[in-house]
């Protein structure tokens, strides 16, 4: 159980990040969106989101795939993620 609750704490804890909710946010909404489009929607470096994509992939959030040069991400197939799709998109 206490390995549970420390995975859960850390997976909520990289995704509180303000950029990261509207990220997540982003995905519900589109399903799977490319790294450059998330950074010219939230008017940020494509570095800095893909630094953040790849915190969300590192606990399991989201998931990765590459488009020739472009990675795109989509929302991981996980129960986390379903629930934090539910409880997100009641406060947007």
């Amino acid at each position: 159980m206490k390995n549970t609750i420390n995975t859960l704490a850390k997976s909520l804890k990289t995704a509180g990040e303000e950029s990261r909710l509207k990220m997540l946010c982003m995905l519900f909404d589109h399903k799977d969106m490319c790294v450059s489009d998330m950074a010219k929607k939230l008017k940020i470096s494509v570095a800095i989101a893909s630094h953040h994509l790849n915190e969300l992939a590192k606990v399991g959030l989201v998931s990765s795939r590459r488009d020739g040069k472009m990675t795109c991400y989509s929302l991981a197939k996980s129960d986390l993620a379903k629930d934090l799709k539910r409880f997100i998109c009641k406060y947007k």
